[in-house]
């Protein structure tokens, strides 16, 4: 596992890019809150089967509450807020550009609650990386209604606001548990609040199609659980500061998916600014060696703690 660290980051780029190609073949079959609702049911079914066979110890009550405070922020408030935003009329340009402020506010909050310290390097970095966003999304910004509103921008700022959150929860409080369960843990919390709101506001009718079926096995299996694990071992082995800044790769990298797919016009702007994001990501997550190694103490317990997210 060590020696694959150093390309967790890559992966989970491109696996969290597919989310939003995902997303563009399920939505048209199903309304967002239950698609999520169906997509939590899953992987959360998979995680307790997956704990169970393999004997991975379940948290006590208190970390297990934290897990799902967890969940509740990282994927109900994040996958619902932006759902709700675009459903309800905000433009694709402008959700991501208000998800894009995420890295910054991470930091912020990293700064702020974990005493992660924020180098000049890493603000250069986190700037150039929302450049490089703001430009490959600009395209978009002139498409569509726009939907500005209460009802959209409220959303996506909840959006922006619980994955940021969830990410220094995560960190600050999740730290010891096992990924198994703290993963099954995450998506019990995130169910509860979906499927609430899913009852309340939407019908609930889903149209079965090969789309729907196949949109739903990948973001249940290389999103819900492949790209999640990535991600939840990429911020407890390091800064989440540093993890939150890859996200200034997924527009650029979604942007390219779509003009393979879909066909969908990919400027040459959108490739300077994928290009821009990528120097600030590569400054953001530069760490600098040490002089000399940190000396443990032999008779003590591993400075990593217990296996787990």
């Amino acid at each position: 596992m060590p020696r694959l660290l150093p390309f967790f980051p890559a992966i989970f780029v491109v696996l969290w890019s597919t989310g939003f190609i995902g997303a563009r073949y399920a939505m048209p079959h199903a309304e967002p809150l239950t698609f999520l609702v169906m997509r939590y049911v899953l992987a959360l079914a998979i995680l307790v089967l997956l704990a169970l066979t393999t004997r991975a110890p379940w948290p006590a009550r208190g970390p297990a509450l934290h897990a799902m405070l967890a969940g509740v922020l990282i994927h109900g408030a994040y996958l619902g807020g932006v759902f709700l935003a675009i459903r309800h009329g905000l433009s694709a340009g402008i959700t991501a550009l208000v998800v894009g402020l995420q890295p910054m506010l991470t930091a912020l909050f990293a700064a702020g609650f974990l005493n992660e310290p924020i180098r000049p390097r890493q603000w250069l970095g986190l700037a150039l990386g929302l450049l490089g966003v703001g430009l490959v999304i600009l395209p978009k910004l002139g498409t569509g209604a726009g939907g500005y509103s209460a009802a959209t921008l409220l959303p996506a700022g909840v959006a922006v606001l619980g994955i940021s959150i969830g990410s220094i929860w995560q960190k600050r409080f999740v730290g010891g548990v096992d990924l198994r369960t703290g993963t099954a843990l995450q998506y019990l919390g995130a169910l509860i609040p979906t499927l609430i709101g899913a009852l309340l506001t939407e019908t609930m009718v889903v149209d079965w199609t090969g789309e729907l079926v196949f949109a739903l096995v990948w973001l249940v299996f290389v999103l819900s659980i492949g790209a999640i694990f990535l991600m939840l071992t990429l911020i407890r082995e390091g800064a989440v500061s540093s993890v939150a800044s890859l996200m200034y790769l997924v527009p650029g990298v979604t942007a390219i998916m779509a003009y393979g797919l879909f066909g969908e016009a990919l400027s040459l702007i959108q490739l300077v600014g994928l290009v821009i994001a990528g120097v600030g990501v590569a400054a953001a997550t530069h760490r600098r060696r040490s002089a000399a190694p940190v000396p443990r103490d032999i008779g003590g317990p591993s400075p990593r703690g217990a296996e787990g997210v």
